[in-house]
């Protein structure tokens, strides 16, 4: 038994290095933001809040970069970790943190819709989601290609500029920037489906519950 902890140990070690806690991070950063900002119950849009809703287009990304980061899964199974660690660690680790991640997405992005509905804006639900998806494709290939952050955004704008513009002009990162935002539109539906249906089901189970204690 102690010889699969330390096994386990410098499995991590050597791939993971934390990278899953921090990623998880910069996902919900978002998610709470897209709360304060699109669920609250005042129209105000302060100074504050201009400032928050810059915090959180900077920071999307990182919520469906989770999906990138199979990679190390990849790299988990060639460094020749055994079968058992693969299949019971880091498979389970993997799939939590990309469908957690994912999700934050999701509910940030439905939160955005539920403001601009409450604004009378309802047309342009889809429209803002689908340059959500491609601003957050755009954002990946910057994260996982050319190893940006969002504080970047900040610190290094025009370094920014330069590597967006050149990768919006180049054929081979604009192929992956419009298979990327392909497959955040696919998969944003199916996961925004699934997770209203289950805030419905939710609300049914609760009303059911206040009609049998009334």
């Amino acid at each position: 038994m102690q010889e699969r902890f330390a096994e386990i140990s410098i499995a991590f070690s050597n791939i993971y290095s934390g990278w899953i806690l921090w990623n998880l991070f910069l996902a919900f950063i978002p998610l709470v933001l897209s709360f304060w900002l699109f669920r609250r119950k005042t129209h105000e849009r302060s100074i504050p809040w201009w400032l928050g809703l810059a915090v959180y287009i900077a920071f999307l990304p990182n919520a469906p970069y989770l999906l990138t980061d199979i990679i190390h899964l990849i790299k988990g199974i060639r460094v020749g970790n055994s079968a058992w660690i693969i299949a019971l660690i880091f498979v389970p680790l993997h799939v939590l943190a990309i469908l957690s991640g994912f999700e934050a997405y999701v509910v940030s992005v439905m939160n955005q819709g539920h403001y601009l509905k409450r604004q009378g804006w309802k047309h342009l639900i889809v429209w803002i989601e689908l340059i959500t998806h491609a601003l957050c494709a755009v954002g990946i290939y910057l994260g996982r290609f050319r190893r940006l952050n969002s504080w970047d955004l900040v610190s290094d704008p025009e370094n920014v500029l330069f590597n967006t513009l050149n990768d919006l002009t180049s054929k081979l990162p604009l192929l992956v920037i419009a298979v990327t935002f392909v497959i955040l539109t696919v998969l944003y539906w199916l996961f925004k489906q699934i997770t209203l249906g289950l805030v419905l089901r939710v609300r049914y189970a609760r009303m059911n519950k206040e009609i049998e204690l009334d």
